[in-house]
């Protein structure tokens, strides 16, 4: 199985989602996750998020961002028959490859608690978990 990996771009939007719905830990927001929402994000960071794909349908995905000065990966998954074949590292990879080359130094990323998963995929990539921090947030409309 060849896999190829390219820059993600609205196009992909409907198969994304249809993996992202079907990938177990992640959360989806309905506003947040929504096709103007992400199509909005990729413009504001072209060339950092990509999409995996085998035989011309995505079978991995990850949108990746920066604020100016920190990097983050959002909603990392690959399809349940095509994990442990490096594919999720490649998509890391390749993301943070593309934030260095626009002068990113760090990347953050936000895992649920209690999706062990990913927590140890990320552990094997060499990424640490940073216990002294906590996440707030606040919907800006209801």
């Amino acid at each position: 199985m060849k896999v190829e990996l390219r820059e993600m771009t609205i196009a992909d939007y409907d198969e994304v989602y249809a993996l992202w719905r079907e990938s177990e830990g992640l959360k989806l927001n309905s506003e947040d996750d929504s096709r103007q929402s992400i199509k909005r994000f990729l413009e504001r960071n072209p060339g950092l998020s990509y999409v995996a794909l085998d035989q011309g349908k995505v079978v991995g995905a990850a949108l990746c961002g920066h604020d100016g000065r920190h990097g983050y990966i959002h909603n990392l998954a690959v399809r349940k028959s095509h994990r442990r074949q490096g594919i999720g590292r490649s998509l890391v990879g390749r993301c943070m490859y593309a934030l260095m080359n626009i002068g990113i130094h760090r990347c953050h990323l936000f895992v649920l608690g209690d999706n062990q998963g990913a927590i140890a995929f990320w552990r094997k990539l060499g990424w640490e978990q940073r216990v002294e921090l906590i996440t707030m947030s606040q919907p800006l409309s209801e």
